[in-house]
């Protein structure tokens, strides 16, 4: 298994990653209750790196296909940045971007791409930042607010439907706390590495805390991650494959 998928509660961001499998799954479920994904689906996974959530979607589908820049462990398909893939419009049931879009500086080209490749009723689901540190791979662009994220995807033709928040405000302070002790004690060797699992792991539990006492209108509008199901509207013309 992934370590993204159950990562250990002494992880430095083990609490973060877990709230994003938790919206992952809950959205999962709504397609698979809707219908939208079938054992005859298409998922195309859109910058997937090494794929941590296609176990998720395998089960659920006849096809996943990891696409990225560069070749892998598992990549299907290798794409050139504002070039499409090599596969028809309309032939995913299912387009997924996971932590991609904080890293793309063309969305016209990258969220077009997504739009050309979803089937009429198929689903657009993408994960992004709302407030993170930096972190290059190799580039890191942009954060949103929900109201920007929202307006970012019905400019380029999606409607949204639904948005999920992980990680709160003050949970969210607490995990850059927590990676910053992690990167200080990791440099003591063994006994640091040790010291640091073990305040991991006691801010793992603060942060399930802090959630818990944040108010619903603060998690909607300034977590750290927001999970957002989308579909093409239906006035959009795609250009034809």
């Amino acid at each position: 298994m992934h370590v993204r998928l159950n990562p250990p509660l002494w992880r430095h961001d083990a609490y973060t990653l877990r709230k994003l499998v938790a919206a992952l799954q809950k959205t999962l479920n709504q397609l698979i209750a809707q219908r939208i994904l079938t054992q005859d689906s298409t998922v195309v996974d859109l910058g997937a790196g090494d794929a941590p959530y296609r176990p998720l979607f395998l089960p659920h589908c006849r096809r996943y296909l990891a696409c990225d820049l560069a070749e892998g462990p598992g990549i299907d398909i290798v794409f050139k940045p504002g070039q499409p893939l090599e596969l028809e419009s309309g032939s995913a049931d299912c387009v997924v971007s996971f932590q991609v879009l904080e890293h793309v500086w063309d969305l016209d080209a990258y969220l077009g791409e997504c739009l050309r490749l979803l089937a009429p009723d198929g689903r657009l689901i993408l994960s992004t930042h709302g407030t993170w540190l930096y972190h290059p791979h190799p580039t890191d662009y942009r954060r949103w607010t929900p109201d920007g994220l929202r307006k970012e995807l019905e400019v380029r033709g999606f409607d949204v439907l639904e948005m999920r928040p992980a990680v709160g405000p003050l949970a969210c302070t607490t995990q850059f706390r927590t990676l910053a002790y992690h990167h200080l004690l990791s440099r003591l060797g063994p006994p640091g590495r040790l010291v640091a699992a073990a305040l991991c792991s006691i801010m793992y539990g603060r942060m399930w805390i802090e959630d818990k006492c944040t108010p619903i209108i603060q998690h909607e509008t300034n977590s750290a991650i927001f999970m957002v199901t989308a579909r093409p509207r239906s006035s959009t013309i795609r250009t034809p494959s």
